[in-house]
């Protein structure tokens, strides 16, 4: 694999995890300890990180190394977690097409684009926008633009 710092990297994890609340038990345990992560240090360092953020999930990419150190990036909450909380929802439609849950106005789909932008594959937030918007059709959100 490849090598950082003279490191071989050992494995790559993606996870989301609810900001602040990191515990050694599953799933962070499972996916975690089987490249050797010490869980504690990690849920403390996670926690220290988020503790701030609310009760977001946080999407995480995490570098493991041979010697079972690592390296952790917190990214912008979930979209669909941004959706639920502007609406003040707790969960999306079970049949999106049939059953709406909500209505987003331009401004709100803004509001979550401007937060989400940093990690959206998009030029300007009218991109962003759109992304957003099918994000939210997705989840049974009726969207205006």
């Amino acid at each position: 694999m490849a090598e950082k710092k003279g490191k071989k990297i050992k494995a790559l994890v993606k996870l989301n995890i609810q900001a602040g609340r990191a515990t050694p038990g599953p799933p962070i345990g499972p996916a975690l300890g089987q490249h050797g992560v010490g869980l504690m240090d990690f849920c403390k360092e996670f926690n220290e990180r988020t503790k701030n953020m609310g009760d977001d999930i946080i999407p995480i990419v995490m570098t493991v190394f041979d010697d079972r150190t690592f390296t952790f990036v917190t990214k912008t909450p979930v979209t669909s977690s941004l959706i639920l909380k502007e609406l003040k929802l707790a969960k999306g439609s079970g049949v999106p097409n049939k059953n709406k849950v909500g209505k987003l106005s331009k401004a709100q789909i803004e509001n979550v684009a401007k937060i989400k932008m940093p990690d959206l594959n998009a030029k300007d937030v009218n991109q962003a926008v759109k992304v957003i918007a099918g994000t939210a059709r997705s989840m049974g959100v009726e969207v205006e633009l």
